[in-house]
């Protein structure tokens, strides 16, 4: 009987595969995401080259309510940091020197803008308030110097800056109240009512200023915004002046999510609204509507969608612009919870943190602040969240990995960077399958089992491993695993507390589908 002659070649292919800093998608199907997308993003944020673990926060002042408002005042040398708890106004600006100002409210959301050096805050319901800190550095709360024939003053709900000039929103009405003169900080109001030209009802709920360049030189419009997402574009100075004043065109769009669904950045108008958060100039057909400057995408529409079926009637939607951080945060409340949509404002990628319950985010002297149950937090710094872990997971997009047949890949390597040793989950998940394993705790520097020395099946969870990095290097180490399909999931979870994880790209090890079954 003549022998049969095997081959023994090498089948095991190498494939590297980058990390994921395309961000999260919810708009694809899982089989045409591109492979450096994400199906799930938590905790991770997506940048140029690589994938990193958030920071934390930590407990900046407690208070006995929660903050619903955050503000900060600006002043050359003399800034304030305002909270709003509990129908009450505290003084932040030190964590040595809180103190209670003599200034109480029904309502503890409220909005605020800044005109020279007077910081206004309006709720609807209480008398507009005025803040400003006088030359000898004395902080003065008082109530604003403002009339208008017809006009009720607690009725004003939203405030803005535009044309140099204060504008009011008043609440349950189409109607919005203007400086009668350039420049005024007090004095009388005059009224503007839209309804003469919108034709699907509802509230005006925003003012904004919209600078947009219109092929010759800037042009600054004045919009307004409706609940039924009716958009009028105004140019010109004066409401009272028809021959400076004209209607530019009229819009609709999604409905927007409340009275804190506007977010300015570098002249554009960011719309929180039932569709997601999209910028006004890629929204409307305006001939003057350049590209937006910020690479907003629809990749997360899917989510968004989801949110606002069940809670767009809930408080807490807002969203700001962190420089810092060189992202922008969407806040959302879910249930009981938040949740909070990241983008990256430079690439466009997405990502979702989780487990910060915020009711509000504000900035002061650049750092980003988030008011919840009782207390403010200062975001951004340390590695846990306020000592508890931070729980990352990602779920990248399914990968043939550079062939389109049957593999059974057994080794994987991540290449991360970390300041201290963390445990990791990795595995794969193939061909659309839904397995889910659980976190491994941070181990510190005790436990740590040593590639090759402990047996891996000695293990109490075979899937998941301690994972060592030296410190300020990258570590490329292989571990095992054993998936068979055609397409690869790979899943990277992390549970820490005093880490700082940076992913690059991972690599594959694995066998053509030829004799393996």
């Amino acid at each position: 009987m003549q022998q049969r002659q095997i081959n023994r070649g090498n089948k095991s292919v190498n494939f590297t595969l980058p990390a994921p800093v395309g961000g999260l998608n919810v708009r694809d199907s899982f089989d045409l995401m591109a492979p450096t997308d994400a199906i799930v993003m938590d905790n991770y944020l997506p940048l140029d080259t690589k994938v990193a673990l958030r920071r934390g926060y930590q407990t900046y002042v407690e208070t006995k309510y929660p903050v619903k408002t955050l503000i900060e005042y600006k002043k050359p040398g003399d800034n304030r940091f305002i909270a709003i708890a509990g129908g009450e106004a505290w003084n932040i600006t030190s964590i040595d020197g809180v103190s209670k100002y003599d200034r109480e409210f029904n309502e503890s959301r409220l909005r605020y803008c800044q005109f020279k050096d007077r910081l206004f805050l309006v709720n609807g319901y209480d008398l507009p308030q005025t803040f400003y800190v006088d030359d000898s550095g004395k902080d003065h709360f008082e109530d604003a110097a403002l009339t208008g024939e017809g006009l009720q003053l607690q009725r004003l709900i939203s405030c803005t800056v535009a044309k140099q000039r204060l504008w009011f929103v008043e609440r349950g009405t189409q109607k919005v109240w203007y400086s009668e003169n350039v420049g005024e900080i007090q004095g009388k109001l005059l009224s503007f009512d839209i309804s003469a030209q919108t034709r699907f009802g509802g509230e005006l709920i925003a003012v904004a200023n919209w600078t947009q360049d219109g092929g010759q030189g800037i042009d600054d419009l004045t919009v307004f915004l409706t609940s039924e997402g009716e958009v009028l574009i105004y140019a010109g100075y004066d409401p009272n002046d028809a021959n400076n004043w004209e209607l530019k065109g009229s819009y609709r769009i999604s409905k927007p999510i409340g009275y804190d669904c506007i977010m300015q950045y570098q002249g554009d108008i960011v719309i929180i609204s039932e569709d997601g958060y999209v910028p006004l100039s890629k929204a409307l057909p305006l001939e003057q509507a350049n590209a937006s400057q910020i690479a907003f995408s629809d990749k997360i529409r899917g989510l968004v969608l989801e949110r606002t079926k069940n809670n767009k009637d809930k408080e807490g939607w807002q969203g700001i612009i962190y420089g810092r951080g060189g992202y922008a945060i969407f806040n959302v409340p879910v249930s009981q919870q938040f949740e909070q949509h990241v983008i990256n404002v430079n690439t466009g990628a997405w990502c979702r943190f989780t487990n910060i319950r915020a009711f509000c985010w504000g900035l002061f002297q650049g750092r980003a602040y988030f008011g919840s149950d009782e207390g403010v937090f200062l975001f951004d710094e340390g590695y846990s969240d306020n000592k508890v872990h931070i729980l990352g997971e990602i779920q990248q997009a399914y990968s043939n990995l550079g062939n389109d047949g049957l593999k059974k890949i057994q080794l994987l390597n991540p290449r991360t960077r970390s300041s201290t040793k963390y445990a990791l989950v990795i595995y794969t998940n193939m061909d659309f399958e839904e397995r889910k394993v659980a976190y491994r705790e941070n181990l510190g520097s005790y436990g740590m089992t040593k590639w090759n020395v402990a047996k891996w099946s000695s293990l109490a969870n075979p899937i998941g491993t301690k994972w060592a990095t030296l410190k300020g290097k990258i570590r490329s180490q292989w571990i095992a695993n054993a998936a068979t399909g055609f397409k690869a999931s790979l899943v990277f979870k992390t549970k820490t507390r005093g880490n700082l994880i940076e992913w690059y790209d991972t690599g594959f090890r694995y066998e053509q589908g030829s004799g393996i079954l």
